[in-house]
């Protein structure tokens, strides 16, 4: 179980309704299921994870964050979770919107571009960063819209979402004593992670 998913379950209200969006195997469904009696479901577009997830019992479709979205109902969820996939999505900005259009409240992670450990490797070498999380040649990544949490801030304010919750953690996904220093966040933390929802005055 990824350390990251853990402090996600741990923002959710015990018997929520919650869509996780690119959910792989589903150990976020099942965890939220086991633990927080959610009714948790997701979708994943890599058929081995989604064959993976319904033979252990969990309710996972394949689908694709980009195009199928706009298939559900407004409001049909609680909480919409993207985890570390909005930087591999085509069209990030509507993925949000549509998040926040099929749930009340949206939670995405990402890992973060700003982390100085990347910034050191590209002003040194002169080339794309490698780490763990990024981990491809640039012609074989999936990631094509990397983004730092200064830039998610940025889009949330542009957006006119309302961020209720945020805080950086380590690569391992454990939580990274940052969270009254965005600026300080943005050079140390390894992954960003967001609690969001409409502003009052964007919603219906």
């Amino acid at each position: 179980m990824r350390v990251d998913l853990e402090l996600i379950a741990e923002m959710i209200p015990p018997g929520s309704r919650v869509l996780d969006i690119g959910c792989g195997d589903g150990a976020l469904i099942d965890l939220l299921a086991r633990t927080r009696r959610c009714d948790a479901r997701g979708i994943e577009i890599d058929m081995a994870e989604v064959t993976r997830a319904v033979a252990h019992g969990l309710p996972v479709m394949q689908g694709d964050a980009d195009a199928d979205l706009i298939h559900y109902p407004d409001a049909a969820f609680d909480y919409v979770v993207l985890s570390r996939t909005l930087q591999a999505v085509e069209q990030p900005r509507e993925v949000l919107r549509q998040m926040l259009r099929v749930g009340t409240r949206a939670i995405v992670s990402f890992p973060n571009f700003g982390h100085w450990s990347l910034r050191w490797q590209l002003f040194s070498t002169g080339r794309m960063p490698m780490t763990t999380t990024w981990n491809r040649m640039w012609y074989e990544t999936p990631n094509i819209h990397p983004c730092t949490i200064r830039d998610f801030f940025d889009l949330c304010a542009t957006e006119h979402y309302q961020v209720e919750q945020w805080l950086a953690a380590d690569e391992a996904g454990r939580r990274a004593p940052w969270r009254r220093f965005p600026l300080l966040a943005n050079l140390f933390g390894e992954q960003g992670l967001f609690v969001l929802r409409r502003e009052p005055a964007a919603e219906d």
